[in-house]
């Protein structure tokens, strides 16, 4: 028994449960559709938070997100895989381009994000590694991906982020970047509160 058979029984085993726990697919619909939006939301207000580390885990997060969406993306050239529902009857919960199935996106992009945050938050990073986890398992259960294809993904953010934090900490240079770029941002910010109180004093003076 090959890998690739052994997937699709994994998948069909998991995408069964579609119909056989269907009071889950709404959940299951959300987590694939839009669970994503809160790892976004959660960068904008971890940067917004004021704190010089929650900065930095930010740009350690985006930075590496660039790296792993990058990786997916010449992997899905050398390895073109279609979805499982162009040559498979699946329960197909949600609608999907027949695009390149291999690696997965979203398991990317989710688990970039929340291994970004396990490095600097570690309790706050493992909720939101069992949230990526939980978005990766969707994909499947909703019809749009195989296991290997989310593994792979999840394998792709994890390393990325481990990689660029890694690179930050031992690598001098890199962590004066960072720091530049952290210590830059606050002083336009700084700037511009300086600029808001002096108009709102010059107003009152009137």
């Amino acid at each position: 028994m090959d890998f690739s058979h052994i997937d699709e029984l994994v998948f069909e085993s998991i995408n069964h449960l579609a119909i056989s726990i269907s009071a889950l697919n709404p959940v299951m619909q959300f987590l694939s559709e839009k669970a994503e939006y809160l790892f976004y939301l959660g960068i904008i207000l971890y940067w917004f938070t004021r704190e010089q580390k929650n900065k930095k885990m930010v740009i350690v997060a985006l930075f590496s997100a660039c790296i792993g969406f990058g990786i997916g993306k010449i992997l899905s050239h050398f390895f073109y895989r279609d979805r499982p529902f162009v040559h498979h009857a699946v329960n197909q919960l949600i609608e999907h381009a027949a695009n390149a199935s291999f690696p997965s996106d979203h398991s990317i992009g989710s688990f970039v994000i929340a291994t970004a945050i396990f490095l600097f938050r570690k309790r706050e990073g493992i909720i939101w590694l069992l949230l990526a986890g939980l978005i990766s398992f969707s994909r499947i259960w909703n019809g749009v991906h195989f296991p290997s294809d989310v593994i792979a993904g999840a394998l792709i953010g994890i390393f990325t982020s481990v990689l660029v934090y890694q690179l930050i900490r031992r690598w001098s240079f890199a962590q004066k970047c960072l720091n530049s770029c952290v210590d830059f941002y606050e002083n336009i910010e700084r700037k511009i509160g300086l600029r808001r109180s002096k108009d709102q004093s010059t107003h009152l003076d009137q």
